[in-house]
Order: structure tokens, then C-alpha cells, then sequence
């Protein structure tokens, strides 16, 4: 196994796209994240509850999941369209190890960059909200890690990244096609939430539940927990079963398919 992580950390490191692709999720989430910000104004004493700041921090991480699973697709399907599989295939016949390496060394690229992506949205929403009249002096809490909730959003949306990584490990491995594999990731995000809003009542509410976006998100949430569709950890523990069920079933096609 070790020898199967150290050759596909090698194949990664060496391939000049996947480091502009890293920098492009910190950038993306940030710049997401600020220009959203710089154009939300909520009124003082606007009806209704009050905001996430927490959540409306972390919105560049909806555009920059996207980045990080072509980076995750690329990392297996490259291969394929190479035909540089066959070597690998060659070099390390038990397939399974090779999978569970792509997966390990790409999970690992992901908590590298989101730590700094998540950072960098929440030092935007301490910066941004209050301009927004999101701030302490309008009852809204502070965006900052020594608040227990932020904490927990901050820790989980890192995981939230990894996770999407490695659903997207899994898918890859299961099309083995850069483009179709990319935009199966990307319809199973976001077309979702786009189909919830045309639903109603409990069909809206269980698909939102399902969803691996959607759920998995719910992480985020640190106020009016009563209106995400799960639980924060409920939620990313619905996004890990989609990341697990995609995995095996790319173990499963690596073992039976030819190269």
C-alpha cells in the first residue's frame, strides 16, 4: 500500500495542472465568498430571524466544491485517457490499492487547501459582515473560531471538501471519462437544490435530506438548526455515505472492467 501512495502522490505532484487547480479552490472559495458579501445588506430590525453569519461566510465553498471534485475526476480519469492505467495496473495489480491510493493522496491535497480556503471565507465575513449590518451591535453573533459553533462549521466544511474529493475519487473511477465524469459530479451537487425549489412540503424536504450538497452543507449551519434539513454531523454523515457508496462501487467496476 505504502508503495501505491507513493507512486500516485508522484503522479500528482508532477502534474502542473493539479497545483494551479489546489491554488484555484483557495482563490475561487475567497473571492466567492467577499463578493458576496460586499453586496448583502440586511436592514436593522428587518422582520424575521436573523442571518447565519457563519454560513454566509462559508459561500464560496458552494462554487468551490466544484473546482476540488474536477481535481479529484482529473486524478483518476487522466490516467485512463493517457492509457498510463495500464502501467499502473501493471506495476501494482491489486487494484483495489490503487484506488484507495488516488483516494488517499487526493482526501490529503483537499484538507490542505480547504484549511486555508475555510480560513479565508470566515476572515472575509469577520472583515465584510458588519458592513453588511450583520454584527454584534444588531444581536447577529461574531464570526470567529472561539465560538464552539463556528468551530464546529469551520472543522466540518474542511471535511465537507474532503468528502466531495472523494466522491468524486469514486465516480471517476466508475466513468473513467474526464468530461462525463466531471458533470455527473457537478448534476449530482447542484441540480438537486434546484430541483427542491420546485418541490413543496415533506418531497422538498427529503430530497434537501438526500442530497449530498445539501445535507452535507448543513455542517455549516450554525443558527436556526430547527430549519436545515439535518443536522450538522447527520448531514455530513449523509454526504460520507455517498462518498463510500461511490468508492465501493468504483472499487467494484476497477476489478471487473478491463483497462
Amino acid at each position: 500500500m505504502s508503495a501505491a501512495v507513493a507512486a500516485e502522490w508522484t503522479k500528482l505532484r508532477t502534474l502542473g495542472e493539479m497545483w494551479w487547480l489546489a491554488a484555484g479552490v483557495i482563490a475561487v472559495a475567497i473571492a466567492a465568498s467577499a463578493g458576496m458579501l460586499a453586496t448583502t445588506h440586511v436592514s436593522p430590525g428587518a422582520p424575521g430571524p436573523g442571518p447565519d453569519p457563519t454560513k454566509l461566510a462559508l459561500t464560496g465553498i458552494d462554487l468551490a466544491q466544484a473546482v476540488v471534485a474536477v481535481i479529484a475526476v482529473l486524478a483518476v480519469t487522466e490516467e485512463y485517457g493517457t492509457g498510463m492505467i495500464r502501467v499502473s495496473l501493471a506495476a501494482i495489480p491489486r487494484r483495489e490499492a490503487i484506488l484507495a491510493a488516488k483516494a488517499l493522496t487526493i482526501a490529503v491535497l483537499t484538507l490542505a487547501v480547504a484549511v486555508p480556503a475555510v480560513a479565508g471565507c470566515l476572515a472575509a465575513g469577520r472583515l465584510l459582515l458588519p458592513g453588511a449590518g450583520i454584527d454584534p451591535a444588531q444581536g447577529d453573533p461574531l464570526v470567529t473560531l472561539g465560538a464552539g459553533a463556528t468551530m464546529r462549521a469551520a472543522l466540518g466544511t474542511v471535511l465537507y471538501l474532503a468528502l466531495i474529493a472523494l466522491l468524486s475519487v469514486g465516480l471517476g473511477a466508475i466513468v473513467r471519462d474526464t468530461a462525463v465524469a466531471a458533470g455527473t459530479v457537478l448534476g449530482l451537487l447542484y441540480l438537486p437544490p434546484l430541483l427542491a425549489l420546485l418541490l413543496t412540503g415533506p418531497w422538498k424536504r427529503h430530497l434537501e435530506q438526500i442530497a449530498p450538497m445539501t445535507a452535507g452543507l448543513a455542517i455549516e449551519t450554525t443558527r436556526h438548526l430547527g430549519a436545515s434539513p439535518d443536522t450538522p454531523w447527520v448531514g455530513l454523515g449523509v454526504l460520507a455515505a455517498w462518498a463510500a457508496g461511490a468508492l465501493v462501487g468504483g472499487g467494484v467496476v476497477l476489478r471487473v472492467r478491463d483497462a
